[in-house]
């Protein structure tokens, strides 16, 4: 864990406006949430901590810029030749209260269902070619009531503007070399969409399998009339007008075409995924609105999207994102940036002492395991008046660091 605190410390270096008090409370933070055991309330991190239970509550209402934070961590991480994106998507976390800020109805994708609870919308940076993301930008989703407007004259306020937003702050913050936005099927939607182009980025999606498409008329205009734009509908159950770019396996070829899309409002590259194994066949529809993007690219630009769905996996179960205590909307938003914060520290510590030929395999688990029982050793030597260099140089002191730990 002294690494882990190196790391914190240089980082936090190159944020300013920090107080010596806030910079050793952020490095007790992070630290805490890497060893601790149980949920990450205040009570149980001052636990774990010599900081006291409403050190922690205070604290919380201060701000601080983690966007900032988390860019200086990403630059470093990340290796300038490495294909990266910004993979965007939602989570619905657990929460009751009435005076809890934000409290509403929201999906919920582990019941599939509507639940009471709470929402934040993350925005993460995705090293496409080591497999790994790196949380950006987090922010919490208001109610429904929060988009309602007092004048009917004004055009009602949607989450998708809440999610522009958002990304509109977070530009600043991307990688120079980040040029695509990747998102799932609820983001298919021509606001979505016309807003990332307007930021000079470019959206990838995914289209339901009933998706309105048309092919461009590709024929030389005969000189009378109106010229025409479409050749006819395209039926996603029938690939032949596709143009086959590649075999990703034994069952799924991947197809391609630009058509246009009905619902978007603009021309696309779509991605046709077919796969045939078996008596049935079934496929998926990509789409980017680049048209000259490689289509294999966008299959494993897309791939990588599900990097975001690990990030909200082992946040939730490891650095507590569910179990903040507080409900004003300050102390949430800095808890859930905190959480996940902590998680890319752990990701970019973990990738340092990856020294191997072997490809890297990052377990949380296995990380906060490692953490805890060096932790444990420490109280047990700093209790005890024990002599550490003698513990230390012991053979059998890494196997007592590394007990518990799973082996990837």
């Amino acid at each position: 864990m002294d690494s882990v605190k190196t790391i914190i410390q240089s980082l936090l270096n190159s944020v300013r406006g920090l107080t010596q008090p806030q910079q050793k409370f952020l490095v007790t933070l992070f630290s805490t949430l890497l060893i601790s055991c149980g949920r990450a309330t205040f009570t149980n991190l001052s636990r774990y901590s010599h900081l006291n239970e409403r050190t922690y509550r205070r604290q919380y209402e201060r701000s601080f810029n983690f966007m900032k934070f988390n860019q200086q961590l990403i630059e470093e991480a990340v290796k300038p030749e490495s294909e990266v994106i910004l993979a965007v998507d939602c989570s619905f976390i657990p929460k009751s209260g009435s005076k809890t800020y934000g409290l509403d109805y929201f999906y919920n994708g582990s019941t599939s269902k509507a639940e009471k609870g709470l929402e934040i919308s993350t925005m993460a940076v995705v090293d496409v070619n080591q497999k790994i993301g790196y949380s950006l930008s987090v922010q919490q989703t208001p109610a429904n009531s929060s988009f309602s407007n007092q004048e009917s004259e004004q055009p009602k306020t949607t989450r998708i503007d809440c999610y522009l937003t958002q990304l509109q702050a977070t530009v600043p913050y991307l990688p120079s070399s980040l040029r695509y936005v990747v998102s799932d099927g609820f983001y298919s939607k021509v606001k979505w969409v016309k807003g990332v182009t307007s930021l000079k980025l470019e959206a990838i999606g995914k289209l339901r399998r009933d998706a309105n498409l048309r092919y461009l008329y590709q024929d030389e205009y005969s000189g009378r009339g109106r010229p025409r734009k479409y050749q006819g509908k395209v039926d996603l159950n029938d690939c032949r007008n596709f143009e086959l770019v590649t075999q990703i396996s034994s069952d799924v070829a991947l197809y391609t075409a630009v058509v246009w899309s009905i619902s978007l409002k603009c021309q696309i590259r779509v991605c046709y995924l077919l796969n045939h194994s078996g008596s049935d066949s079934s496929y998926a529809v990509l789409f980017c609105t680049d048209l000259n993007l490689d289509p294999y690219s966008i299959y494993l630009y897309y791939k990588a999207r599900f990097q975001i769905e690990f990030i909200f996996r082992d946040s939730k179960q490891f650095t507590g994102l569910a179990d903040c205590q507080a409900r004003d909307l300050t102390k949430l938003d800095f808890h859930f940036n905190s959480s996940l914060t902590a998680l890319n520290l752990a990701k970019w510590d973990a990738v340092r002492q990856h020294n191997c030929d072997s490809d890297f395999v990052f377990s949380m688990a296995s990380y906060k395991r490692l953490g805890f029982n060096y932790h444990l050793l420490e109280q047990f030597i700093d209790k005890l008046d024990l002599e550490p260099t003698l513990i230390k140089s012991h053979p059998n002191y890494s196997n007592l660091c590394n007990y518990g730990a799973i082996v990837a």
